[in-house]
């Protein structure tokens, strides 16, 4: 005779936290540096390391961002930006406004444009984290796609729908002009070879 045992209900089980809450685990040491997670909508985010492809695509995007921003923006390569309620992911890359990025005690809670580079996270980046940019009035948000080559510019956001209202896609082979930050273009195509 089998009998059926009831499986718990793991998403009743779910609790969010804070931001607040986040810090303190940082501080406290039960995350380190080493996890690789980010709060996104109040939950914990695993990420994955990265591959070569990803981290060159990184490093080349830097460098025209850097080289393209005035003395007015800063470039954020990898560091948390704090948003409304309860994430504060690590874009890949931010552009924010000088000011924004000056204090000591927090991280900025708004930018001119996010950047995320995908591989294994694109479902994460069309997903979650559109729909969190999105509701922090982000106004243009760039996926670049690693297995298409491509990047996908997502503009206007809408937040109390979390998403945003213009979604294009940019193939190798063309130049992108940045809707939000002033004088930057890119060429597709030289991120990926």
């Amino acid at each position: 005779m089998t009998v059926a045992v009831a499986q718990p209900d793991l998403t009743e089980r779910r609790r969010r936290i804070s931001v607040d809450e986040y810090h303190r685990m940082i501080e406290a040491g039960i995350l380190g540096e080493d996890q690789h997670v980010q709060l996104v909508d109040g939950m914990l985010v695993a990420v994955t390391s990265q591959g070569r492809a990803h981290a060159r695509v990184i490093q080349r995007l830097t460098r025209l961002l850097v080289r393209a921003v005035g003395d007015d923006m800063e470039v954020l390569p990898q560091l948390p930006l704090t948003l409304p309620d309860d994430s504060e992911p690590e874009p890949d890359l931010a552009v924010v406004r000088a000011e924004d990025a000056q204090s000591r005690e927090e991280h900025p809670r708004t930018a001119l444009l996010v950047v995320e580079v995908a591989g294994d996270s694109l479902r994460l980046d069309r997903g979650s984290k559109a729909a969190l940019y999105a509701r922090a009035g982000i106004p243009e948000y760039w996926i670049v796609n690693l297995a298409e080559s491509t990047i996908e510019v997502h503009r206007e956001p809408e937040a109390a729908a979390a998403s945003y209202r213009l979604r294009t896609v940019v193939p190798s082979g063309q130049d992108l002009a940045s809707a939000s930050v002033p004088g930057l273009t890119i060429e597709v195509g030289a991120l990926f070879r």
